[in-house]
């Protein structure tokens, strides 16, 4: 029997990814450290690009029992309400080959989670951390440490889908310049019962609030019974500290967003929140190489980046695919399969970080500069919008 493709992270990006290489014909070994997989978080997106991805491994139906299809998308200025573009997305099915879709985490990783369970080329093994691993001689030899031990895996290939904090990526590039560095913004996240929002913000579409130095995110999950409440705002380092807020009920929170001003509409809606969680938001330096040997990475591992334009998940489907794709092309040799792979993805994942940052900076825009880019938005209407970000999801 050949040796297996070991992946280490059973989040979105790794289960996809071990879809994806089982249906290529290798067997997989996943392994993940926590006891249970269950993801935590709350609400994300799914834009037309990953959409496509994850129906071809044949998750359509699957996926559609639990995501939302939002019919719209409102840009607002988050002074007062005013709506600035409307992106109507009820058809870009037939435009991009996919939906838009929106899934509390927890629902779309089981969804991958009973795929992988039923597929007979992937074995799952919980509670088992990777430790020290070596490439020689074209097989890897790696070190799991599980609940009865630790066992010694020989593996023809090993995938670091673990994550921004990637074990396997520290071991690739064991050096304190590539540590995570706070990007300046925290994120506060928070599920709210859509009886408790305002009226006018309990319909099947997306919002995003433009505030200076903050901006909002908000969309239905579950069949429209709970809203998905991300407020993101410029912070100081300090806040990424041990003693920071862990977090703050939704009162407390618009009451840090008094300085910013937003509209009574939207401070209703934050003040319905019973909990806010914290999440610093930190970014790492680019790699100009994803893989060495038999060893890659894949996901937030190789590319963490910024969530304004929607497509941290999004890439890490993406990169499941591309590995998938080239296992079927180039399977006999692990390290011409991972050089492909990587040659293939980097450049694209490089350009949405990139691209990701930047629209973090547009958000955030105030005064005068944040006034053109509302007249911009205006000017290029929910059509234009799409177009100019049609790059992303074709």
């Amino acid at each position: 029997m050949s040796a297996p493709i070991v992946i280490a992270g059973a989040g979105i990006g790794g289960l996809t990814a071990a879809l994806a290489v089982a249906q290529a014909g290798r067997r997989v070994h996943l392994i993940e450290r926590a006891a249970k997989i269950e993801e935590v978080g709350a609400g994300f997106q799914i834009a037309p690009n990953a959409g496509r991805a994850l129906a071809r491994l044949g998750l359509e139906e699957a996926l559609a029992a639990v995501a939302l299809e939002p019919q719209g998308i409102n840009v607002r200025r988050g002074r007062d309400g005013a709506v600035l573009a409307r992106l109507d997305v009820s058809d870009v099915r037939a435009q991009w080959g996919a939906p838009f879709r929106v899934f509390h985490r927890a629902d779309l990783q089981q969804v991958l989670l009973q795929a992988a369970l039923g597929h007979p080329q992937i074995e799952i093994r919980t509670g088992t951390r990777l430790g020290e691993f070596e490439d020689r001689d074209g097989v890897i030899r790696l070190r799991a440490h599980g609940p009865e031990g630790v066992e010694e895996i020989v593996a023809a290939g090993l995938v670091g889908a673990d994550g921004q904090r990637s074990a396997v990526r520290a071991h690739l590039l064991p050096t304190e310049r590539d540590a995570p560095v706070y990007s300046g913004r925290t994120a506060w996240r928070a599920l709210i019962p859509t009886e408790l929002a305002p009226p006018e913000l309990r319909a099947r579409e997306s919002h995003l609030w433009l505030l200076p130095g903050a901006h909002v995110v908000h969309y239905p999950l579950r069949d429209g019974s709970i809203i998905n409440v991300v407020v993101i705002v410029s912070e100081p380092p300090r806040h990424t500290e041990g003693a920071a807020i862990l977090a703050l009920d939704g009162p407390e929170l618009a009451r840090h967003l008094r300085r910013q001003q937003p509209a009574e509409m939207l401070a209703a809606l934050i003040e319905a929140g019973a909990s806010f969680r914290h999440w610093p938001l930190f970014a790492r330096p680019p790699l100009k190489r994803w893989s060495r040997g038999g060893v890659t990475l894949l996901g937030d591992a190789a590319h963490p980046m910024m969530p304004f334009l929607a497509q941290g998940a999004a890439q890490a489907i993406e990169d499941a695919e591309a590995l998938g794709l080239a296992f079927r092309q180039l399977g006999a040799s692990v390290e011409r399969t991972f050089a492909a792979y990587e040659a293939k993805r980097i450049g694209r994942a490089a350009k949405i970080v990139r691209a990701s940052w930047r629209q973090g900076e547009y958000f955030h825009l105030s005064g005068l500069a944040a006034s053109a880019r509302d007249l911009t938005i205006r000017a290029l209407g929910g059509r234009g919008m799409l177009a100019r970000n049609a790059w992303l999801y074709r």
